[in-house]
């Protein structure tokens, strides 16, 4: 495992971390049987039945995985 040769000064350790900033993730519409979902791309989405009981995953409208 790396470890640093020398310390970090606490102003250089907070310069870097600020830095780091949270983005909004982007989310896509979909209208599905007059029902407006959002989700996010290329990811599998669940299925599931009328119940609300998740049948498998799903992407580009095949079946990727059992849940």
């Amino acid at each position: 495992m790396a470890v640093p040769k020398r310390k970090m000064s606490r102003s250089n350790t907070r310069a870097r971390r600020s830095q780091w900033k949270a983005e909004v993730p982007t989310l896509v519409k979909t209208v599905e049987n007059g029902k407006v979902t959002y989700s996010l791309p290329h990811r599998a989405k669940v299925v599931e039945d009328s119940a609300g009981t998740p049948l498998f995953l799903e992407y580009k409208g095949r079946k990727v995985a059992d849940v």
